[in-house]
Formats: structure tokens, sequence, C-alpha cells
């Protein structure tokens, strides 16, 4: 390693090794592609596995009356008229074929006594569409996946972080070659020389204090790559909060209770006994928009009905311990482990949680390329799918439909590649950035990491204030000028410092952007609730953007594309989007 620094070539490197990444790269591979995936965690352990409660495809095995339409029709609502119309259609029409291509793989669906997929409801569904595994659907199309990676003999590099992608000006165009990447263990640093490069390395969420993602995953690492590259990010500011995340031990706060639970039947109860749901939601109740039942369930605590440890009460105990353990296995162990609670006799306490990022990288809706050439991304790091609410279910049937549009994109053009380029300044700036990051220092990433975590909870969480969002926003920018001079020094416990330095500077980009957005957007739509502007604006039917110029955010709007004509007439059934009554006075 003459230059400090070994190369691999391929035709497309896939950067992140969860559901996304992984059916990319099966997908490239299928078109002729040499694939290499690389991911900061080691292969069978990426978030996808924490993807409870199912997956979304129109089937029509329990409801054969649902239909395509109906789900974009869920969807596009749930989205709050913000989610681009093409991505959302894409994703509904393309959701059974991936479902049957996973049965096929061997993937173990629950069965209905016919020996169909069984199918269940979630929150906001018209129809019962959601296929699930118990309550471990992410893992088990994570292990399918994962045995059809092995099965291709495509290579994976685990525990590998990618510290910059390689990007070069040519033909008056951006064009990405490859990125440079280390070891996280022993610190060996490579240069990936890749035709296309696909970007599938999750979302932000772990940059607020109660998290359903774990450590060190979902810090925004995939949100700066891209800004540094030079693509825009969009609806930064619209962030699922999951109604129901563990409350304690404080180890284990935010850790995502699947709305599995509330779609077999569980009940939200406060600290007074009641059922409070018929309040916010009468008709539909615990299985209401996961924005309502999550400023539910925030409205119960703050108002004083919450339990003693800030929660309210979710009880199963009525469903019976068999039905339980054939359903839920996963929570009942979860609790049963962590707390020694029997929630086939106790009920469980629960608070909001930061749990999915809607907003990401901005991607053509058919290719899911970016605004750089050769760069591609897929999951959760992206938007367009999801607007300013999530429809439960939906994320892991985004993994799948875009992540193989995403591979066979990307393995396409590569094919169509005449040369590759490779600028060795580029390569060399690179890997001076990374060397600089090694150094003595005043600070520590993983204080100032918990001091972003803070920020983001009191300024940026359920309910925004304008003012508080500019308090934050203040907060943030002393953190990132502290950032410059961290302490990283690698020893032989390996290169982990190096990696959480790395981290807290995606926590701090994708925090500015997501405070930045939330400011601008002087309403409350979805997710992004202002108690400053508590209606819904008719002029704000806007993504808001983030680009970088000489390092500094910028901000932009484009208006939302209208929606086709032949969705016109069901959505205007529709207008359940109101935000009356909701919020706090």
């Amino acid at each position: 390693m003459k230059n400090g620094y070994r190369t691999n070539a391929c035709n497309v490197l896939v950067i992140g090794s969860g559901g996304a990444g992984l059916r990319a790269a099966i997908a490239a591979h299928e078109e002729g592609s040499e694939v290499l995936i690389i991911g900061k965690r080691i292969r069978n352990d990426a978030h996808t596995t924490l993807a409870a409660g199912g997956i979304n495809a129109v089937l029509g095995t329990v409801d054969p009356e649902d239909t395509w339409i109906q789900h974009f029709v869920d969807t596009y609502q749930e989205g709050y008229n913000v989610a681009d119309p093409k991505t959302v259609e894409i994703l509904v029409k393309d959701a059974p074929n991936r479902i049957n291509e996973l049965i096929k793989w061997g993937t173990p669906f629950a069965k209905t006594p016919e020996g169909k997929p069984d199918q269940r409801y979630f929150g906001a569904h018209t129809y019962r569409r959601t296929c699930y595994a118990g309550d471990y659907t992410g893992r088990a199309i994570l292990n399918t996946l994962l045995e059809k990676v092995e099965e291709l003999s495509i290579p994976i590099k685990d525990m590998t972080y990618v510290s910059k992608l390689l990007v070069d000006k040519q033909d008056g165009e951006h064009q990405c070659f490859g990125a440079v990447a280390f070891d996280i263990v022993t610190g060996e640093r490579t240069v990936y020389l890749a035709d296309s490069v696909i970007l599938a390395a999750g979302g932000h969420t772990r940059i607020w204090r109660r998290s359903s993602s774990r450590r060190d995953e979902n810090t925004g690492d995939a949100m700066r790559l891209a800004l540094q590259a030079g693509c825009h990010l969009a609806d930064m500011e619209m962030v699922q909060f999951h109604p129901t995340g563990m409350v304690y031990p404080e180890t284990l706060a935010g850790t995502l209770v699947t709305e599995a639970v509330r779609g077999e039947g569980g009940h939200l109860i406060n600290a007074e006994g009641e059922r409070y749901m018929k309040k916010y939601d009468p008709e539909r109740m615990e299985l209401s928009t996961r924005d309502r039942v999550a400023l539910a369930n925030y409205t119960e605590i703050l108002e004083g009905r919450g339990t003693k440890n800030n929660g309210v009460y979710l009880d199963v105990s009525h469903i019976g311990k068999d039905e339980i353990l054939e359903k839920l296995p996963r929570m009942y162990r979860q609790f049963m482990e962590s707390q020694m609670l029997d929630i086939s006799k106790s009920p469980m306490e629960v608070a909001p949680t930061a749990h999915y990022s809607m907003g990401g990288i901005v991607v053509d809706a058919e290719s899911h390329s970016t605004s750089v050439k050769g760069l591609y991304a897929a999951g959760e790091c992206t938007s367009g799918v999801h607007g300013a609410n999530r429809l439960g279910g939906n994320s892991l049937a985004e993994i799948l439909v875009f992540g193989k549009i995403s591979g066979e994109e990307a393995a396409k053009f590569s094919s169509n590649l005449d040369i590759q380029k490779r600028n060795r300044e580029i390569i060399k700036e690179a890997n001076e950035e990374l060397d600089g990051l090694t150094k003595k220092g005043d600070e520590l990433a993983r204080p100032l990491q918990r001091a972003v975590r803070d920020i983001m909870w009191k300024h940026c969480g359920v309910v925004r204030s304008g003012d508080s969002l500019k308090t934050g926003l203040d907060e943030l920018m002393k953190i990132k000028e502290l950032s410059t001079n961290v302490d990283v020094r690698p020893n032989a416990e390996g290169f982990s410092d190096l990696a959480i330095a790395l981290d807290l500077l995606g926590s701090i980009d994708s925090a500015e952007a997501t405070v930045r957005c939330a400011i601008e957007r002087t309403e409350s739509r979805g997710a992004h609730q202002r108690s400053d502007y508590k209606d819904m604006s008719a002029t704000q039917n806007v993504n808001y953007l983030i680009h970088s110029e000489n390092g500094n955010q910028v901000i932009s709007h484009r208006t939302v594309p209208s929606l086709p004509e032949e969705l016109k007439e069901p959505m205007s059934k529709f207008s359940d989007l109101s935000v009356d009554g909701r919020l706090l006075e």
C-alpha cells in the first residue's frame, strides 16, 4: 500500500447492507454487473431487523376488494399531499411483485387457513394489506435477502465506514466514481472505484434523544455524503414519531413497540384508566394515523394524564396469551427480558419516539438516480414516498421496490459507460480529509452527540415552535463549531473513535437541515406540528429543499407535482387532512 490505502474496483458499489442495499445488489448482479456491498454494521444486524410489524402489498388474500388505487389513496393522504405521486404509484403497483418474490425465495410469512399470505390491519389502512412474519417481519426479510446474496456470491464488506463519495466534474456535470472507506476494526483504508454507486445507508432518527434506532445507526451518514456530493435533500422536517416506544429502562428508552400491537387490538389507556383515543379519532381509535396517535399520546402526557414514567399504557391483556405468543412473540420477549413484564397480564408503558426519516435525498421517481451522474439512492435515506407522514408497513415495501429499481438502473449506467475517469486529486483530497480527523482535541464525540440529541428532542420534537426552532439552530451551530476540535485517537481497541466522529458530523448536518426546513414550514402538516402555526396552509403544498454551497446549507422549495388524472377522483373522496382539535391551545 504505497499510497496508504488499498484499491478495489467494481461495476456497482452499494453503500449499506440493510434491505434496500441487499435488494439493490441482487438486482445489479442479475443485470450482469460486478457488485460489492459495504456496511458499517455486521451484515445480519442492519436496521431492517427492527421493522417488526409488516410489509404492505395489495394481494387481496383477506380483503379482495382492495386495489392499488386504494393503497395509493391511503399512502398519499397519509402523506398530506406532499409526497411525489409518481413515486407512490410505482410503489403500490410493484409491491405485490416484491412480496411474491420473497415468498418464492422462502420468507416465512404468516398464512391464512387456505395457505395464502395472511394480511393484518395497520393504522390508517382502508383494508387489510400488511403481510407479516409474527412481529419479526424485517428480520425475516433481511435473512431471505442475505441468503439470496450468498447464493449469488455477492461480496459484503462488514464494519466498513464510508467517509466520502468521490465526485468529479466531467464534461460539465458532476459524476460519482466511487468512495473512500476504512475498516472500523483495523483502520485499513480502501479506495473503492466504481462505475456507479448506490447510497442505501439509512436515515437520521438517532439524532433525537428518544429514538427507535440503536446506537451508531441512522446518524445521518447518507444525508451528509449526499450533501457533500452535490445532491439536494427534501422534506427533512418530516420525521415520523412513532406513537409507541418503550419508556424504561433508560438504556432502552425509545425502543420500538411495533404498530402490530395496536393492529392486533391493543388499547391505549391513560393513567386515569380512560381509553382516550375516542377523543382524538373516535372512528378509528388506536388504528388512526401515526401522527394523530403520537400527538394524542404526547398530549395526554403533557396534560398530566400520563404514567409515573411519563408514558401512557398500551394494553393487550384482553387478547389472550396464546394469541399474543403467536402474533406478537417478539414484543412478549422484549418486555419479559427488559422489565420482567408479562404483557398478557399487565399493560406496557409507551411514549412517542423518533422512528423514521420521511425526507432525504432527492431522487428521480423512475430510476432513483440523484442529480449526480452515476449516484443512486434507495430506502430511508431518500425522499418522495412518504410526504408528511408514513403509512405503516410502507417502509419495507419501499426498500424492496426501489432497491430493485436503483440496482437495475445503476447496472445499466455501468454497462453503457464507455470510460470511467478517475481523478487522482479528488482521491488525494478525500484521504487527506480523513487523515485530518485523527488528531488531539479538547472535545469528545459522544458528549457532543448527546448534546445534539438533547437539542433536537427539546426544540424539534413532536410539537415545535418558531422561537424554539431558532434557539435549537443556534445551539446546533455551537456544536458544529466544537466538532472541529474533537479528539480522535485510534488504539488497540480499533478505529471506532474515527467512526463516532464521522457519525457526529452526519448528525450535525442532518439536524441542521431538519431544523432549517422546520423553521421554513410555517404550518402544521402531518408529522410537522407547529404550536405557533396550528393550521395547514394551502400555499405550502411544497417540498423544502436543502443543498450545500461552499459548506453552507441553503434552503429552497419546489411545488409538488400534480396528481395523475386517473387518481384525482379517488383522492377527492378523502379530505381527512384537518388538524382541528389536535393541538394544545
